[in-house]
Formats: structure tokens, sequence, C-alpha cells
């Protein structure tokens, strides 16, 4: 039986975040093929995290810069290894290299960080000029054509870092097809290199409960707090976009729920508002459900957005950015209303919510959309996983930036990682 090890960065929380889905995903998809599977960490455990032996996978923790890890893999000899976000990879992939070279190096991207950090960059730099917080909640998202949001990343260290990351493995897994067209069209990154592999099991078909227009009410919003671009939403909506939301509907509710809620967010709860801090849900399935309407306004962020999928899922029309709805449908397809102007924004969500025909209309893009991402075809690159077992020195010898950046990288990090092992002792 094939073995693979997964190196995560944090535990999977599939109730906690779309990340902690796409992991189990993952893992789903390698036991369908019949690898044996142990997951390794060196974060702390977390009281959501799901119980991987549950599904008859090993968990290992292991420590940051230090040769017990290399121990351990050298003992472990997986046939393949995912590193979860391309800083596992800087921190393990060198380790993975000494002790188990012939085993096949796979980058799970989650998104690209890098495109998310520019436009959170570029987003910063247009609030800078004011001061009070409701004028610097006044701006909207920073959208830029292909080729300037290309320029613009280039100026950025973390770009260098991932493009690097991606290049020194055998593979890449790319949750969205907007990122493949950027990877390849203007990074020029060999297409052998990636594989798009997005949320398949949010795909299908749709929960079997379908409440009607009448019977369901209030809005939703719903993201983990610790995810910057969730926590930048909800400032958009408590400063600019539920005031003039609620100025209409004044009966309406704004339900916000996520896992790790800080301080600073539960302080923004305010019944007189109905601008409601509600933090952790058990269900998050249930409560999609009774909304009418889900609010996602990012103003920036990367990758597929796990909450929209979910309320796709659970028959809930949206209303969010084109940050939101990238990599999955166009704005004319979506299964809602797609707008990144304050006043458009508001008066999608306003007559979404009031508009019964309009709702019912939208509602019914969600099958399409869903479909889009079957889970029959999740397996579609098993195939090529199994061509690159048997062609590995192959393909590694036509990944000559990857030989190159693999030597360079890996030597200032084995020297800086020994350095520091020998410091903590």
């Amino acid at each position: 039986m094939k073995k693979l090890l997964i190196i995560g960065y944090v535990w999977p929380e599939p109730n906690s975040s779309a990340a902690g889905s796409r992991m189990l995903d993952l893992i789903r998809l390698f036991q369908a093929e019949h690898w044996k599977i142990t997951f390794a960490s060196a974060s702390a455990l977390s009281s959501h995290r799901f119980n991987l032996e549950e599904i008859n996978v090993a968990e290992k923790l292991v420590e940051l810069n230090s040769s017990t890890f290399d121990q351990f893999v050298s003992e472990l000899q997986p046939d393949a290894v995912i590193f979860d976000r391309f800083f596992t990879e800087e921190q393990f992939g060198w380790r993975v290299d000494k002790v188990c070279p012939q085993a096949i190096k796979i980058l799970d991207t989650e998104d690209l960080h890098c495109l998310r950090h520019t436009r959170q960059r570029l987003l910063k730099e247009k609030k800078q000029p004011f001061t009070k917080e409701s004028e610097r909640q006044s701006v909207e998202p920073v959208l830029l054509p292909l080729n300037d949001l290309h320029q613009e990343m280039l100026k950025d260290e973390l770009c260098l870092r991932e493009l690097a990351a991606i290049y020194r493995c055998d593979l890449s897994l790319i949750i969205s097809r907007f990122e493949m067209e950027l990877l390849v069209d203007y990074f020029h990154i060999p297409e052998y290199l990636l594989i798009y592999c997005p949320y398949w099991s949010l795909g299908g078909l749709p929960h079997s409960r379908n409440l009607a227009f009448e019977q369901r009410k209030d809005f939703l919003f719903i993201g983990n707090f610790r995810h910057e671009p969730n926590w930048d939403a909800v400032l958009w909506l408590k400063y600019q976009l539920w005031p003039k939301i609620s100025s209409q509907l004044p009966d309406a509710v704004l339900h916000i729920y996520g896992a790790y809620p800080p301080p600073k967010a539960t302080e923004l709860h305010n019944l007189k508002e109905k601008f409601l801090i509600k933090g952790w849900v058990d269900d998050s399935i249930l409560v999609t459900q009774n909304a009418r309407v889900t609010l996602a306004p990012l103003r920036f962020g990367a990758g597929l957005k796990g909450k929209l999928f979910e309320s796709m899922k659970s028959y809930t029309p949206s209303v969010t950015t084109s940050i939101g709805a990238e990599g999955i449908v166009h704005a004319d397809e979506w299964p809602g209303v797609v707008a990144d102007e304050v006043d458009s924004f508001v008066q999608a969500a306003v007559n979404l919510y009031t508009d019964k025909d309009f709702w019912c209309e939208r509602q019914k893009k969600i099958l399409l959309t869903l479909l889009k991402f079957s889970p029959a075809d999740a397996t579609d690159w098993a195939p090529e996983l199994e061509g690159l077992m048997a062609e590995l020195e192959m393909h590694r010898t036509k990944n000559f930036i990857g030989k190159l950046l693999r030597h360079e990288f890996h030597q200032a990090h084995k020297f800086m990682g020994l350095w520091i092992e020998a410091k903590n002792k």
C-alpha cells in the first residue's frame, strides 16, 4: 500500500474553515485510491479539530527545527508528501529531500497567499489617507486588470517565496481556475507542475432541506475570524453596508457567525442596531438554511470561498463581491448578486431580501453553479499522479528551475534550521 504523509500547517477544523474541509477532501481522495495516510503537524491541538484517527489516519506531533522530524520521516518512508501551504514546504521541504529524496512532493496552496496579500496591501494603501474608522471602511475593493495585478504581485516578497515553493515541488494543487490562469499566463509556471483541484465535496447537489422564501428571515455572514478577509468584511458591514441596509429594512437582523471571535469583534455586537456577533455555531448549514440572504462583502482574498459554497448547498442566495465570486462563475450567472460598490451592494441586498420573484430567480442558478464542481470529477488527476510516480526522474529533470531553487534554498534553510536547533539546545 502506498504511503502518504501530510504535513499540516494546522490540524484540520472542517467546522471552522473551508481550509479544514479542503484538507478532509484531499484525505478522502487519497483514501479512495488506497493510500495509507499519516497527518503530522507542529501546531498545537485545538478543541475544534477533527479526530483523524476516526477515519484511519495516523496522527503525529512534530517539532520545528528538529532532527527528530528527519528520524520520523526516515522511518515512515512515504511515497508522497503533501505540504499544507507554502510556508510548510519552506520549513520541512529540505528535510524531506534529505531523507526521502524519491518521495513525490505536492504543495497544496489552499489559495494563492501572494494574491490575497497583494490585494490586502492595495486595500490598506487606499485606506491610509483616512483617520476616522467610518471613512476607512468606506473604501471599496481594489480591482485591477490581470496585467496590473500581476505587476503589483511582483513587488511582494511573499510572491517570490510562494512561486519558488511551487517550483521546488513536483506538483501543486491549485484551487481556482482564476489562479491557474494567473500562474500559467502571467507568471509562466509550466502547466505540468500544476493540477486544478477545487473543493469537490462542496459541489454536487444541495442539501435536501429547502425552505421557501416566506419561511426564511434575516441576513447571515459566516467566516473564521482568524482569516483576515473575514474580519475585514465584518468591519465593512459594521461601518458602511449594514447601516444602509438596516435603514431600508428596519426589521431585518444580521447574524454573524464564525470560529475564534476576538474581543474586538464581540465588542461590535449591538442589539439596537440588530448587528449580532454570535461566534461559533455547531451546525452552520442549519443557520444558513434559515437565512433569507447571505452577505459576503469580501474586499480582498483569493481561492474559492467555502462560505459561498455552503450558502449554495443551503439554497440560500447571496450578495458578494467580484473577489468573492472569483473562480466560481461569472457575475451574470451568480446565484444572487455580485456588487463591488457600497450603494450597489446595499441595493442588491435589499432587492434580494424583499422581492420574492427576484429571490427565486437567483436561487434557480444554485444547482447549475454547484454542478460545475461535481464530486464525480474529483479523481480526474489520480492517473496523472500515478504517471508521475513512474517518471519522477524525467519530470524533475525537465523542471530545471525547481532543481536550482531546491539546491540554493535548501542549503540556506538547512544551515538555518541546524543553527536554530543547536541554539535551542
